[in-house]
């Protein structure tokens, strides 16, 4: 964890840096062309996804703490790397638009798509290894109610979200709405077909003899 507060440290420092040096209004958005369609306070564009991150970070370590199951515990590991990539991806976006702001004219989209491709395969890593528990994860009430529908979703949702990140990168190669789709289609495809699957996994469980079901 020392690491992802030495990462968001070092953005705050590098806005307090900057402050002077950037203009009053700044770019906070963009379309799906690329091309700036949002501004705001140069103190937002500078200050916001630092603070973001600081804010976060503190709870992504009090939910091993106070999770009633102790499962985080078991896929602390994988967990604390996730933690970390989720501030490397928040800072990579910092730097992307502080670089935009800069007058380095980025295609927003196209940088995007392979942080957001890590990331959705991160997420895949961290499921594939998650155990059940009330904070992380696929928390559906058959996943939450059965700890084998929970390994069993989890397990497919970790293959998923991987292919999911795998594509996204490819976005890389599109514009504008096929770049979109390419990111964000599957990842909903992903999530409604696991919520089903959770649901199927876990009638089939009920509907087997008693002596048969897993716990």
């Amino acid at each position: 964890m020392l690491i992802s507060v030495m990462i968001i440290v070092a953005q705050l420092l590098m806005g307090i840096y900057l402050y002077p040096r950037m203009e009053e209004r700044v770019a906070i958005h963009w379309g799906l062309s690329g091309e700036a369609d949002g501004y705001g306070s140069k103190f937002l564009g500078l200050f916001l996804i630092p603070i973001v991150s600081a804010v976060i970070l503190p709870l992504f370590l009090v939910l091993p703490r106070i999770d009633p199951s102790r499962g985080i515990k078991r896929f602390r590991g994988i967990y604390d790397w996730f933690v970390l990539g989720f501030v490397a991806f928040m800072a990579y976006v910092h730097g992307v638009t502080l670089a935009w702001n800069l007058g380095l004219r980025l295609n927003m989209m196209r940088m995007l798509a392979p942080a957001l491709g890590a990331m959705f395969y991160g997420i895949g890593a961290l499921m594939g290894r998650s155990r059940l528990n009330w904070f992380v994860g696929i928390r559906t009430p058959w996943t939450l109610s059965n700890e084998s529908v929970w390994d069993a979703t989890h397990e497919l949702g970790g293959r998923l979200f991987k292919a999911c990140g795998v594509l996204a990168l490819v976005g890389v190669l599109a514009d504008g709405w096929l770049a979109l789709a390419m990111i964000m289609v599957p990842v909903l495809f992903a999530g409604v077909y696991l919520i089903y699957f959770s649901y199927s996994k876990y009638q089939k469980l009920m509907e087997a003899p008693e002596e048969t079901r897993t716990p």
